[in-house]
């Protein structure tokens, strides 16, 4: 196709292409005739070896040669030169294109040209078959090509959205962590004030008990029980959201505290062993921590059936890892898989894997009929608060 854009160029690709199949029939013909006379050659320094009965012997090979690699055209010109050759230096009266036995010769020579023209076009065929399944090959090591070609590119793109989603989901998670905090300190700072308000009215009313016949005093007081156990479930309520001894007193009392409650509501015993010389670690780090320890606690609630449990947050060289043990009757096999198989999980699973993998760690299950036991590791480097990462930088 001519290229209108840029005509000198598209000329000079031409004049190239042209240039380029003029120096291949050169060069296909010059051997097709370097055969031929290298084929006479051989055969007169041969002539007192072979004598002069049956003069075609190495004419053979170099017809073979051009119909295998020279093709078509230079084998005609390699069978009429060694036709001729022969006729003129082989056949008697030597170096003459008379014939002393016309018929006999002449046989040989026509016998000769026809084999010699079957010779081209076996060779001629196989080389066309060749040139196709070379052409085949191609065309698949292409098509292989642009495979992979095209699966690198969509990888790259499935790689690039996820790192999207992941972005996408930590940011999620973020907000929502700030937004329970914001709903908790909410709950405390309003609507704990306007409890505490009603409460105080209710205990001025109250001291004035005796001006109400019995049903209001009854009515009165009902209100002031179910007022203080408005402000127990706020209170309770605004601490799970976001527990405020996460942020005063760090990660050991947080858990401790919900430890506490959980085992007051759930009736199931939970040890907790926490070093006292746990360091601090980041916000992100102890919130995750935290909400992982939470959410162990629920699935133990909900599906173990284990009266008991037990948390363990250490440090091992340069991790935090964080053991939730209980005594239950285990996660099912098929459970297991898709958990494995990072399949439908569970929000809380998934949950778990993307806040560890916000901070570069990983989670592990184990279980069985005897029960089962989540391991959470942070790597601790980077993940500290900034004032002790600064001393340990120092």
């Amino acid at each position: 196709m001519f290229d209108y854009l840029n005509p000198e160029r598209q000329i000079e690709m031409e004049t190239r292409g042209v240039s380029a199949t003029r120096t291949g029939n050169i060069r296909r013909y010059g051997l097709a005739i370097l055969a031929a006379v290298v084929a006479l050659w051989l055969r007169k320094l041969l002539a007192p070896v072979f004598g002069e009965q049956n003069p075609y012997h190495t004419a053979w090979a170099a017809v073979v040669f051009s119909a295998w690699y020279c093709g078509v055209g230079p084998s005609v010109v390699t069978i009429l030169l060694e036709a001729t050759g022969i006729w003129y230096w082989f056949l008697p009266p030597l170096r003459s294109f008379g014939l002393r036995d016309a018929r006999a010769d002449l046989f040989g020579l026509l016998g000769f040209v026809v084999f010699s023209a079957c010779i081209v076009a076996l060779g001629e065929a196989t080389r066309r078959s060749l040139a196709r399944s070379m052409w085949a090959e191609q065309q698949l090591r292409d098509a292989h090509s642009d495979l992979e070609a095209k699966v690198q590119q969509r990888t790259a793109e499935l790689s690039a959205a996820n790192d999207n989603l992941r972005e996408l989901s930590s940011r999620l998670q973020q907000l929502r962590d700030e937004e329970r905090r914001q709903i908790a300190r909410e709950l405390h700072d309003s609507v704990g004030q306007m409890l505490a308000a009603l409460s105080m009215n209710i205990a001025k009313v109250r001291s004035q008990a005796q001006k109400l016949d019995t049903a209001g005093a009854n009515a009165l007081a009902e209100n002031g029980k179910i007022v203080e156990q408005i402000s127990r479930e706020i209170r309770t309520i605004s601490h799970l959201l976001h527990p405020p001894l996460l942020d005063v007193a760090g990660l050991a009392s947080a858990v401790r505290w919900y430890v506490d409650g959980y085992a007051e509501r759930s009736k199931i015993k939970v040890d907790v062993a926490i070093p006292s010389e746990l360091s601090r670690l980041s916000n992100e780090t102890e919130i995750a921590i935290f909400r992982i320890v939470q959410e162990c606690l629920v699935n133990v609630h909900r599906h173990s059936g284990s009266d008991s449990a037990r948390i363990v947050i250490d440090q091992q060289d340069q991790d935090i890892v964080v053991e939730v043990r209980d005594s239950g009757k285990g996660i099912p096999a098929e459970k297991q898989l898709e958990i494995k198989s990072a399949g439908r999980t569970g929000v809380g699973f998934r949950g778990m894997r993307e806040r560890l993998r916000q901070l570069g760690g990983t989670l592990s299950i184990q279980s069985n009929s005897g029960g089962t036991l989540v391991t959470a590791r942070i790597p601790l480097r980077l993940n500290t608060c900034p004032e002790l990462r600064q001393d340990m930088a120092s």
